[in-house]
């Protein structure tokens, strides 16, 4: 009877797992609805933030929280969290404002507002990472509308998780009864895929200086197009006081075609584009802002305080859902010539109403500016964004490349399709012979190395995938891959650079002479790294252990200046060199940096003109830094060298933000150990990879946060865990292709539908019940032995073992079967990693202070954070 009972009470455990898998759509908001501040009882906002259109829409609800500001141009900020951990779309927005109390309302999209409170003065800042507008209102401007089957995609594994509100209150005298403000926006949002996902494209000036009293200044912002085809549909502009008028067009094959044209006097709003503009893969984007300096006795720069000024244009677009980017910055000006062209509309201010200007700016001469607190940190963010504080580097050390055959490893680089492309020198060695004292080579007999030097790998597997470079080199040095495949390479021997097409066994360009060193524009002295510019095509060569120089070259090799000199006695000044080592060139901000090598630190120098913008240089950098690698989003990663002896400094590498130079993260390998790191290469997905030459080896690093998610299988059933130690197992058949749909991948989403919840469920717990059964069958036999040949005792016994194996499957508390506390109890699982399941068997019971509370298993699990992408 014993046993009967037993399994009767697993099925109706297993029940209620069952039923549970079976959830209500809206079931996903309670959570929300429970933690969500009412608003105040003066407002007339809907006291239901989150309402269901039915399955897959429903309608957010994003109000201030009933404030009253007290002092005129007042800047409030709030936030709401997307009330579903899947993906979700905005596709159309509500707003709740009148102009007599606001003057204008931003809502961006984030995931980590700068404050938990239920509102905060935004001179705070909205959002402590990196922040994208979604939606702008302001008095007397157009609503922005979205056109059909587009939406700004939130949520899921890459978009926003939080919305930020800021609202500005201009003059408060409407305030003086006290009543309390409840402004915002209605967002209606929808599951179903969009075919076409909106995103912001930012053109911003971030070097523009407006002399004194001068009656016109221009600043003109362009960028080459390199995306996929986008289409245009709203506009923005903004500047501070002295702007006169801003626009924007789209410039192909000489044409130039208006975006929009507006004064930023007026509401700075979202404005429809008159006429549709598509941008394609190598147009032109282009924006001028024009100011006056009349009234200023000083020069005035690009800031954030309303005495600066600000140079902005803003496109919202939208793009086929396979290529759709959120959002893009463009911070320089590729081709100033062009501007000559520019059609004349651009330089004619447009008039604005004394009165209007008034109610813009309202009564006080020192008013913030509307972007203040937001533009400021953009500006930085278009540089370097605001990191997590979490973010760290550690080996990834399943990767097979550590074991590869290598010569000395020299250079490192990606190529368009972001495979690992490694130049090294086979079976040829740099060591004391190799040059004479005037850097001669001194060992051509031995010929060039026979071996492929350039190997193109699968970044994943190590697979190799291409390999060239036979017979071409002497000693490899530096290597670069420009945006079209092509390798760029120095031979310190050769004194040479050279252009090689991936396919191609003769160079397309060879820089400098054969075997010559020398210090003219025709020669270079065991040059080291050579960038090329994506945008304009120019070459800069770092020359080298000899010179100590930065040459650049035209895109067809022609000579076009140079600047940096040796390092003078004592501290080294700004554009000194001794040994430029390498070279990483950041386009989006139009600088060069430099890994000064015996100096032991980064310089950074503007493309156009070679002037120096900046030095980083940190004590833990020690005497030597010998490769820097930068990443669009305002990381930068180096190696250093070994310590001299008695120095503390250890061999490793640093990550960095670009825009203050700060040391975010360093990171050493678990396998083997740096010992003369000679080359670093980063991708946007914080991939990192190391090559030294000494240990003639390539190691790859990856963030953390990454390598926690990896999926551990066996035996047909694979493992996740996510950070907060609750464990998904879904049972697959072997040689069955998993699904590519992301709607089907349900062991990333645990708010799911209920039909695919219920079946996936069922077929995990079959799976885990058969065994239990078995097992109690063969128990229901024992017991029957024992009840025949001993008595009660036995089955007092019997009762005991029953009780500890039912224990397991509930785990401590009460309620349903909590699958990782049951997998906890067995040997090799860890909640700190991804151990493999152990196939032994296994009689050791479980720390009864290691599991998890069962408690939380009828509310939605939290999503692992997304793997961050930039």
């Amino acid at each position: 009877m014993a046993g009967f009972v037993n399994n009767l009470l697993i099925l109706l455990l297993l029940f209620q797992n069952i039923c549970l898998g079976f959830r209500s759509p809206l079931s996903v908001f309670k959570r929300y609805k429970d933690i969500t501040t009412s608003l105040s009882s003066e407002c007339l906002g809907s006291d239901q933030p989150v309402i269901s259109f039915g399955l897959s829409d429903f309608a957010l609800d994003i109000r201030m929280p009933g404030v009253t500001p007290k002092q005129s141009d007042t800047y409030l900020c709030m936030s709401i969290p997307l009330p579903v951990d899947d993906e979700a779309y905005v596709v159309d927005f509500k707003p709740h404002a009148s102009m007599d109390t606001v003057h204008h309302m931003l809502l961006f999209g984030c995931n980590e507002p700068s404050s938990a409170e239920n509102y905060w003065d935004c001179d705070e800042g909205t959002c402590k990472d990196k922040s994208n507008i979604l939606y702008a209102w302001a008095r007397n401007a157009p609503p922005t509308r979205l056109p059909k089957g587009v939406g700004f995609r939130v949520g899921g594994e890459t978009g926003s998780r939080y919305f930020v509100l800021q609202v500005h209150y201009g003059d408060v005298s409407a305030f003086r009864d006290k009543h309390k403000d409840c402004s915002g926006v209605t967002l209606h949002l929808t599951h179903q895929k969009q075919p076409l996902i909106a995103g912001m494209y930012l053109m911003m000036s971030v070097n523009t200086v407006i002399p004194p009293g001068e009656k016109v200044v221009d600043a003109d912002i362009a960028c080459h197009y390199k995306r996929s085809p986008m289409h245009l549909f709203a506009y923005r502009v903004h500047t501070h006081r002295l702007g006169k008028v801003v626009s924007g067009y789209r410039v192909r094959n000489g044409q130039w075609t208006l975006i929009g044209r507006q004064s930023p006097q007026l509401p700075q709003a979202f404005y429809p584009v008159e006429y549709p503009v598509d941008v394609s893969y190598n147009d032109i984007l282009a924006a001028r802002c024009v100011f006056t300096g009349e009234g200023r006795t000083t020069e005035t720069h690009i800031g954030g305080t309303a005495n600066d000024e600000m140079c902005n244009f803003y496109i919202m677009y939208y793009m086929e859902a396979k290529h759709a980017v959120s959002y893009m910055t463009c911070t320089q000006n590729a081709n100033p010539e062009m501007f000559r062209n520019i059609p004349n509309e651009a330089n004619i201010p447009i008039p604005v109403k004394s009165d209007v200007l008034k109610t813009m700016h309202g009564h006080h001469e020192e008013t913030k500016d509307s972007d203040t607190s937001y533009l400021l940190q953009q500006a930085k963010k278009e540089e370097a964004e605001i990191l997590d504080q979490d973010f760290h580097i550690e080996e990834a050390v399943e990767w097979p490349g550590l074991d590869l055959k290598l010569g000395q490893v020299s250079g490192l680089a990606l190529d368009p399709e972001n495979n690992l492309v490694v130049f090294h020198r086979g079976d040829h060695l740099w060591d004391e012979n190799s040059f004479d004292s005037k850097f001669v080579y001194q060992q051509r007999g031995l010929g060039p190395i026979e071996q492929n030097t350039i190997l193109v790998l699968n970044p994943s597997n190590a697979k190799l995938l291409h390999s060239t470079g036979k017979s071409l080199f002497y000693l490899p040095h530096g290597l670069s891959v420009d945006k079209n495949g092509n390798y760029w390479v120095t031979d310190v021997a050769l004194h040479q650079v050279f252009k090689l097409g991936a396919s191609d066994k003769e160079p397309l360009l060879i820089l400098g002479v054969a075997l010559q060193p020398g210090s003219d524009k025709n020669h270079f002295c065991q040059p080291t790294d050579v960038a090329v510019d994506p945008i304009t095509g120019s070459i800069y060569v770092s020359d080298g252990y000899c010179n100590s120089r930065i040459i650049q070259f035209s895109p067809n090799g022609l000579y076009v200046m140079q600047w940096g000199e040796e390092t003078s006695l004592g501290r080294a000044r700004p554009g000194q060199f001794h040994i430029p080592h390498s070279l990483a060139l950041i386009s989006d901000l139009s600088q060069l940096c430099v890994a000064d090598r015996e100096n032991g630190r980064i310089q950074c120098f503007r493309l156009e003109t070679g002037e120096f913008t900046k030095e980083i240089k940190h004590k833990a950098f020690g005497r030597e830094l010998f490769a820097v690698s930068y990443v669009p989003g305002g990381l930068l990663f180096a190696v250093n060298g070994m310590p001299y002896p008695g120095e503390a400094e250890s061999v490793q590498g640093f990550v960095m933000n670009f825009s203050t130079g700060e040391i975010i993260d360093t990171f050493i390998p678990l396998r083997k150990s740096f010992e003369m790191p000679h080359d670093i290469v980063a991708s946007e997905d914080r991939t990192v990879f190391v090559g030294d030459v000494h240990a003639k080896a390539v190691w790859k690093f990856a963030s953390a946060e990454k390598m926690e998610h990896r999926s551990v299988k066996k035996a047909g059933i694979e493992v996740q865990e996510t950070k907060e130690s609750e464990t998904i197992v879904e049972a697959r058949l072997k040689n069955k292709p998993e699904s590519t749909d992301p709607l089907k991948n349900t062991d990333k989403h645990l708010v799911q539908e209920a039909s695919s919840t219920g079946v996936s469920f069922v077929l995990i717990t079959t799976l885990l019940i058969i065994p239990v059964v078995v097992l109690l069958a063969i128990l229901v036999f024992i017991r029957w032995r024992k009840t025949t040949v001993y008595g009660a005792d036995g089955e007092h016994k019997l009762d005991s073992s029953s009780g500890r194996i039912l224990g397991r499957l509930r785990g401590k508390g009460s309620g349903g079967i909590n699958l990782g506390n049951f997998f906890a109890s067995h040997k090799g699982y860890s909640r700190k990693g991804f151990d493999r399941l152990s196939t032994e068997g296994s009689d050791q019971e479980k720390d009864e202070d290691d599991g998890t509370d069962s408690e939380e298993e009828c509310s939605a699990s939290p999503l692992p954070p997304a793997p961050s992408s930039s």
